[in-house]
């Protein structure tokens, strides 16, 4: 869906390609000596079954949260770009401009996902006071996150973050709030993965 620029929301729970599979098993490769203390996950099965390498890799349960789940592009989703410019071009021209606001046509608003990720986010503070904790999200909820998280107008994630499939970003979280350590870092992956056009 990545590489033919179609909307895959939370209504679409469909499989990883084989390309997608081999960036979750590079991705517990490289990450699997890294002390964990958890990993929470999106339901959809592409995000479950990126974290099922490294959850089997150091026999951690995956604790999966609904609010983790893609953004819901609502009768966007499974439809290319240019198709949602043309049968729903006065949608797409207000999403476009403002998302926080503006949902996908029967969709959700990126201040909508923005509250979703946080209260998992806020749940992992409660219960880790330190160590690594992995969670396992999808591309547009992973930049809102970032954005909520970084002060950064949520309605801008499109244009702040780059969230390529596979990749990994980092915030640490100290005395004075999140500090964005590493953003969209896809080191882990071989040339010819990180190579795949419209990933």
């Amino acid at each position: 869906m990545s590489r033919a620029d179609v909307y895959c929301g939370r209504r679409l729970d469909l499989p990883l390609t084989p390309e997608g599979v081999a960036m979750a098993e590079a991705f517990a490769a490289a990450y699997h000596t890294t002390a964990w203390r958890a990993i929470y996950c999106s339901p959809l099965d592409r995000a479950q079954t990126t974290a099922a390498p490294l959850a089997r890799a150091l026999a951690l349960p995956v604790e999966l949260r609904d609010d983790l789940a893609e953004l819901d592009y609502g009768q966007w989703d499974g439809m290319t770009a240019d198709a949602v410019v043309r049968d729903h071009h006065v949608e797409y021209e207000r999403w476009a401009a403002d998302p926080a606001w503006n949902p996908p046509t029967g969709g959700e608003t990126a201040v909508a996902l923005a509250q979703r990720m946080t209260r998992v986010i806020e749940e992992i503070d409660i219960a880790f006071d330190d160590g690594n904790v992995l969670v396992v999200s999808h591309k547009a909820s992973i930049r809102v996150a970032l954005c909520a998280l970084l002060g950064v107008d949520v309605g801008r994630f499109r244009y702040r973050f780059g969230c390529p499939v596979g990749s990994v970003s980092i915030v640490e979280f100290g005395t004075h709030g999140p500090l964005a350590a590493t953003i969209a870092d896809r080191s882990h992956l071989d040339a010819r993965l990180r190579g795949l056009e419209g990933t």
